[in-house]
């Protein structure tokens, strides 16, 4: 009965999926908004709210909300309606609003900042290419061991289907490429579309230069609270401040953004200062003020060994009187998982004082660390995100810095859940706050 159940939810899904996307693709043709569509293995959710952060002060704008960028996501973006899940009434009323569009002229965006990224192959080549045609495509990163590898076989498929939205892009449109990253900036070779680049390279078109931490004292305490830099474009040198932004990796985020709003035609200058205001998505090296004044670093949304890396970074550079490095399992990486972990506990041994490790797969991560010198007695291994974030709320002191990072599947969100200081901000500053993800034990 169960299997006839689950049977008819995922006909019924196909069915939804079929409709809001022939919906989408009228509502497109109907209303012919500028599409700006983001891929990549890294940094895709983050490039989307930048570029939002500047586009929307000079038009309207729409963007993928809450990193909806799967078969039904990127339909129910472009119609702007929320997911269903599985509520029936919802899907009804998603599907009215669909076909209201089509057949009505209602008001529309003028631009859709569409996140773009695949679970398994063909969600882009198939799904999304042959009808998207985006006016500016951004590809962010591809790592050597990206997420869903064991879904791919390998790195090379995972390249070819992310790039399938460079060759979907219009004639006269635009590809931005991170030139940092070879194997994205190769790209601009098969797409024979007009490129600009973005990074720290020397001949990147928007190119960054001194990327440095804004310190500051809080209670007493040396912190961390921003960064800057100087953006080299056309030959002129400009100021660019983050006061709400910690990882470096950001800075790509920053520049894209920047470019994307140039490329259109806004002023530069005003450009910049916009990007100011841009804040990291929720659980995506999030600055939370911690219980017992203490600083979380909240970078609980996903991970990845890139991703992981990046985060022990920020936590090398921030200043504080002790550092806590909170490590979740890093999920899908097939082969590579015990590799992976090892080389995570190796590079974490010598910036925390002390260590805390949620899931099985940790233990490799311990292992890492031991190997590499950290001490075995401050080290500490717990089965779920419950046990730990009980352990942590007794021994985190003021002016402690703790960095909390895990795939999506470990729900370290409930740790800074429990150790932040307001509690009562939870659903607007972390990750996974709906009912959906709170009703889920795992």
């Amino acid at each position: 009965m169960f299997l006839q159940i689950d049977k008819m939810k995922n006909i019924l899904k196909k069915i939804i999926v079929l409709i809001i996307t022939w919906q989408a693709k009228i509502v497109l043709k109907k209303y012919k908004p500028k599409i700006i569509a983001i891929t990549g293995s890294v940094g895709k959710t983050s490039t989307k709210d930048a570029i939002f952060t500047i586009l929307s002060k000079f038009k309207t704008v729409r963007k993928s909300e809450k990193s909806f960028n799967s078969e039904i996501g990127l339909p129910l973006t472009i119609l702007g309606c929320p997911n269903g899940w599985s509520s029936l009434i919802t899907w009804i009323e998603n599907i009215t609003k669909g076909f209201i569009l089509i057949l009505f002229n209602k008001s529309y965006p003028e631009y859709l900042v569409l996140e773009i990224g695949v679970g398994k192959p063909g969600d882009i080549k198939k799904n999304v290419a042959p009808w998207l045609a985006p006016d500016i495509v951004v590809i962010t990163r591809f790592p050597d061991k990206p997420v869903h590898i064991e879904f791919f076989g390998s790195v090379e498929n995972i390249i070819e289907e992310k790039s399938a939205l460079a060759y979907s892009l219009k004639k006269d449109g635009v590809l931005i490429l991170n030139h940092d990253d070879e194997k994205v900036y190769n790209v601009h070779n098969k797409a024979n579309r007009r490129t600009v680049s973005f990074g720290l390279a020397s001949n990147a078109t928007y190119k960054a230069t001194y990327p440095v931490y804004i310190n500051t004292v809080v209670g007493g305490v040396e912190t961390t609270r921003g960064i800057s830099f100087k953006l080299e474009y056309d030959g002129h040198t400009f100021p660019v401040m983050l006061p709400h932004i910690v990882g470096m990796n950001f800075i790509g985020s920053a520049l894209s953004a920047i470019a994307v709003a140039s490329e259109l035609g806004c002023d530069l200058l005003t450009s910049i200062n916009y990007i100011s205001e841009y804040k990291t998505p929720n659980g995506r090296l999030s600055l939370v003020e911690g219980m017992n004044e203490s600083m979380i670093i909240d970078d609980t949304y996903n991970s990845s060994p890139v991703a992981a890396l990046a985060a022990l970074e920020v936590l090398k550079e921030m200043k504080a009187k002790r550092k806590i490095a909170v490590l979740g399992d890093m999920l899908e990486l097939g082969k590579y998982t015990v590799e992976e972990h090892h080389n995570l506990g190796k590079e974490v041994a010598s910036l925390a004082q002390m260590l805390v490790l949620v899931g099985p797969r940790a233990k490799f991560i311990a292992e890492g660390a031991i190997e590499n010198g950290f001490n075995g007695k401050n080290l500490y291994s717990f089965d779920t995100s419950i046990t730990a974030s009980k352990f942590l709320e007794g021994v985190i002191e003021k002016g402690d810095l703790v960095l909390v990072k895990g795939s999506q599947g470990v729900r370290l969100e409930r740790i800074v859940e429990v150790i932040m200081e307001h509690k009562e901000l939870k659903g607007k500053l972390l990750c996974r706050q709906e009912k959906e993800w709170k009703s889920k034990n795992n």
